[in-house]
């Protein structure tokens, strides 16, 4: 991936440092030589601020972008992890459901590198690329459509320290968007559109659930229930299910909106232990003035693959998350949308030295809470 960006208008100036790296496959498509692709790349840059953007063309197209990023890049999680604390639960006073469940979780611990090493981590860092497609909204009885031919991709830097901690910068094809938690709310904005805030209990990332963060992966299982048995690519693995209550479900819900269920999926490897895939579903009922309410329900399937050590710890580097959206209501036709991403992650480094709270500030524009 590429790191730095030269200095075009002096040759013995210092090399600019990107803010997230980017693949070499999006800087080759940049044009047709080196010197071509770095001139387009500073204009893509400046642009991210520029007034351009409100033009009715460029708007949509971000808002697309936009679109992708907030509901496949970035997406959160409705349970609070509770990644500050040892892995461990006690299994008395237990339902057999609930206790095989932590059992197999004991089993994710010892394949993702014990308690010991997960509890070493602190922190992380992590930089990688992603590679987006999605489908136009088409009926949801139309069968076989395909997603657009042409793909948005991208790169990310993740940041991550105890116990609520954590920013995400994802740019793909020019639009970039920055979320993240300061422990007391999580935010969301990119860097061409007002901030939305969310107040209440600090949220996970879903990324961090997609393999990356053993730790908050067992945290988060540890209250699950075993209800089953799939084969998932060929591996028999165990199925862990967890439901959102409905005490958390009303406090993150808004005056325009209610979340109506949310659920989680956990697939867990018979022969390794490892987390194979990952999945959760939400309902959510928007309403309208016309009191025609409108309901979203999005469904994420997450497969990870190309587990390897980081000091002690398994992490997955590569993986695809398939997401579908269904929109249907009175006032709607019964519209579907599909999209994927890909991603493989090229660093992760543990227990950053000097990461502290203030590099987890929200913008400025959000130091007053407010719920959307």
């Amino acid at each position: 991936m590429r790191k730095l960006c030269p200095n075009i208008d002096k040759d013995d100036g210092l090399e600019t440092v990107l803010e997230v790296p980017i693949p070499e496959e999006m800087f080759s498509g940049m044009g047709n030589n080196v010197a071509l692709r770095w001139q387009n790349m500073m204009t893509w840059m400046k642009a991210q601020t520029s007034d351009k953007w409100s033009q009715p063309l460029i708007a949509a197209r971000i808002n697309e972008l936009r679109f992708l990023l907030y509901l496949v890049g970035s997406p959160l999680i409705p349970l609070q992890v509770q990644v500050g604390h040892s892995v461990h639960k006690p299994v008395k006073d237990c339902s057999i459901q609930a206790s095989t469940a932590k059992y197999i979780v004991q089993q994710y611990i010892a394949a993702t590198g014990g308690p010991a090493a997960l509890n070493a981590v602190n922190s992380m860092c992590v930089t990688g690329q992603v590679k987006m497609t999605a489908s136009e909204f088409h009926q949801g009885d139309e069968s076989g459509v395909n997603l657009k031919s042409n793909d948005e991709m991208g790169g990310f830097v993740l940041w991550q320290k105890d116990p609520d901690l954590w920013c995400l910068e994802l740019v793909v094809s020019g639009c970039k968007v920055i979320c993240g938690s300061n422990g007391r709310i999580s935010w969301r904005h990119s860097s061409n559109q007002q901030t939305p805030a969310s107040t209440g209990t600090p949220r996970p990332l879903r990324r961090f659930l997609q393999g990356l963060d053993p730790r908050s992966t067992a945290n988060l299982f540890l209250d699950a229930t075993c209800i089953g048995e799939k084969i998932i690519n060929g591996e028999d693995c165990f199925i862990l299910k967890l439901e959102t209550s409905p005490a958390v479900r009303e406090a993150q819900s808004g005056p325009n909106f209610e979340i109506i269920h949310h659920t989680i999926w956990g697939y867990f490897s018979q022969r390794s232990g490892l987390l194979i895939q990952f999945e959760d579903s939400r309902l959510l009922r928007m309403r309208t003035k016309e009191d025609d309410d409108v309901f979203w329900e999005t469904s994420a399937e997450s497969v990870m693959d190309d587990y390897r050590y980081v000091d002690n710890v398994n992490i997955a580097h590569g993986g695809k998350t398939s997401v579908t959206v269904f929109r249907y209501g009175e006032a709607s036709a019964n519209h579907r949308r599909q999209m994927t991403e890909k991603w493989r992650i090229e660093e992760v480094d543990f227990n950053v030295w000097g990461l502290s709270v203030d590099h987890f500030l929200p913008p400025a524009n959000l130091q007053s809470e407010k719920m959307i």
